[in-house]
């Protein structure tokens, strides 16, 4: 009885505590509180992003913390909220709650991380963990690319202190322009000073919370200088306790769900790309599914008390393991410091000037922005660094969540177009070697075999891509006029029916012509699923063959030329 009762108490248990070491907690403690000190202020710039009031910052820095820290698998992920669903909501309330009212914003904030929980629970009751992978690298970078810079268009008002109405984004660049005689000098002051001591505590002193020292510098500034009589604005009145119930609007789920689709799969993409990046080898690969169950209960919870939608954030994660994290203890101590602001800072940082926290966005947001690499990939693959553009222009110029649909859309045409159009590569032998490599002009010398074409295909052969293969071997065999056709089929590994019969087809084509068709180097299923069809009674074991050693070593004895 006392070891089922031990049994289920680890069950309940966080997957860390049980192994928890002694020497782990001062870390985690300075861990925690560090974090605190970066997490607020930018949990607050995010809530800006979104439109709603920065205490819900406070709010989603808070209990999807202490979800997550309980249920999640990554031991040093920090969650809370990030800048692409931060601009992500933001799209998604403005249809919500176009008015802007405060009481309308925070119902549809809370049923849209409502929502966003609901779908990421149900993926994970689905299996649905390995979807993250369906957005390539160079299409996240530019989705990524693209919400940063339509973020700095975003707050760059804050930074001129000017307003005007919101539109697409090309209404906004040019609503900057003409504000431009009408900015206020003193909040541009205020602007560059914040900005310049962001950029200066990140390139001289890394580890210091540069968010927090800039908020408590802006503060002091409005307090000591009285920079509201020069014009200044600031955020205004936060309210100081607890966070409020708060309950969804159902007759928003109709309006709310796809966005609310969209923002769940990059709440689990950020959280799980967060979540290796960060992971050691000592430490337990993040589950996908379970980090899904995770961030969904995560923003399910924090929807009643306010949040906004969720998930692991890099920034925040990178912190959290340079100072030493250990475990999700941290995390515990991050959000303990967080409910403290509630309950008793709130009334100072209504004293933050609005040009502080714009700064501290477009900071950290032009590091979304990472043209280093898009070269890299524009060097190793033109193709791919244009799905990148593809998808920045699309989030710029269509909006984010059409944005986030095109990523994926252009992921997915990615991924058809290298299956559908796979290399069929002519193979030549390495003199003095049995290596047999692509013939390119690179290796002049390497052997060819009169009348002997060989010709290796790659990956899947099924119904999208045969056409074009055939295509290819036609091309070949126009210009080689064999005698034999080896196929080199090692790296294939599978063989779909309708390719199958293409090859069927193929072989009595070319028979008719004189050329025989060899097969060769053929995987246990692929060569057992030719066994069972036509094409090998055809073949017979005569015509297939393990490797291509033995191909040129027949093809030099059947037609009598020197080995």
């Amino acid at each position: 009885m006392s070891n089922d009762r031990g049994g289920a108490l680890r069950f309940m248990l966080p997957e860390w505590m049980p192994a928890y070491r002694r020497e782990w907690f001062r870390p985690d403690l300075v861990a925690g509180l560090t974090v605190a000190a970066v997490v607020i202020p930018k949990a607050m710039a995010y809530a800006s992003i979104a439109g709603l009031p920065v205490q819900v910052g406070f709010y989603t820095a808070f209990l999807p913390m202490v979800i997550y820290a309980v249920l999640g698998t990554s031991r040093v992920l920090s969650v809370s909220t990030t800048t692409t669903l931060a601009i992500l909501a933001a799209a998604a309330l403005g249809e919500a709650a176009p008015g802007g009212e405060p009481a309308a914003l925070l119902a549809a904030s809370a049923t849209l991380t409502l929502l966003v929980g609901g779908i990421l629970v149900l993926a994970a009751v689905l299996r649905l963990g390995f979807v993250a992978n369906f957005i390539s690298t160079p299409v996240l970078l530019g989705f990524k690319a693209g919400i940063g810079i339509v973020i700095v268009v975003d707050q760059l008002p804050k930074l001129m202190g000017v307003h005007f109405p919101k539109g697409s984004f090309l209404t906004n660049l040019l609503g900057l322009v003409r504000e431009i005689p009408h900015a206020s000098l003193a909040t541009v002051a205020v602007a560059a000073v914040m900005i310049g001591l962001l950029a200066g505590l990140e390139h001289f002193l890394p580890k210091a919370p540069a968010p927090l020292i800039a908020v408590a510098v802006g503060i002091a500034g409005v307090g000591l200088l009285g920079l509201e009589a020069f014009g200044v604005r600031t955020v205004g009145q936060v309210p100081t306790g607890l966070p409020p119930l708060t309950l969804p609007d159902v007759s928003l789920v109709a309006t709310l769900w796809p966005a609310a689709v969209g923002i769940a799969l990059m709440s689990f993409t950020e959280t799980v790309a967060a979540g290796r990046a960060f992971q050691q080898r000592d430490e337990p690969v993040p589950r996908a599914n379970r980090e899904l169950v995770a961030t969904g209960l995560a923003n399910l919870g924090g929807a009643f008390l306010g949040a906004m939608p969720g998930g692991g954030g890099t920034t925040q994660t990178a912190v959290n393991r340079l100072t030493g994290a250990r475990t999700q203890l941290a995390e515990l101590v991050t959000a303990a410091v967080t409910l403290l602001t509630m309950l008793f800072l709130a009334p100072f940082i209504g004293r933050m000037p609005e040009a502080t926290l714009a700064a501290v966005v477009i900071v950290y947001s032009v590091g979304l922005i990472q043209p280093a690499d898009f070269m890299t990939i524009l060097k190793v693959r033109r193709m791919e660094f244009l799905w990148a553009v593809i998808a920045m222009v699309g989030v710029v110029l269509l909006g984010t969540l059409q944005g986030i649909v095109i990523a994926i859309i252009v992921s997915l045409v990615a991924l058809a177009h290298q299956v559908s159009n796979p290399p069929v590569l002519v193979l030549g032998r390495k003199p003095g070697t049995n290596v047999f490599r692509p013939r390119t002009a690179e290796h002049p010398a390497d052997e060819t075999f009169p009348g002997l074409l060989i010709v290796r295909l790659f990956g899947r052969i099924f119904f999208a891509n045969a056409t074009h293969v055939a295509d290819k071997l036609q091309h070949h065999l126009a210009e080689t006029k064999p005698v034999v056709v080896a196929l080199d089929l090692s790296a294939v590994f599978d063989f779909e029916y309708t390719a199958l019969k293409m090859l069927i087809e193929a072989e009595q084509k070319l028979q008719e012509l004189g050329i025989t068709l060899w097969l060769v180097g053929l995987n246990p299923e692929v060569l057992s699923m030719v066994k069972r069809s036509p094409l090998g009674n055809v073949l017979g074991r005569e015509r297939m063959f393990h490797n291509l050693e033995e191909v040129v070593a027949r093809f030099q004895t059947r037609s009598g030329q020197p080995a």
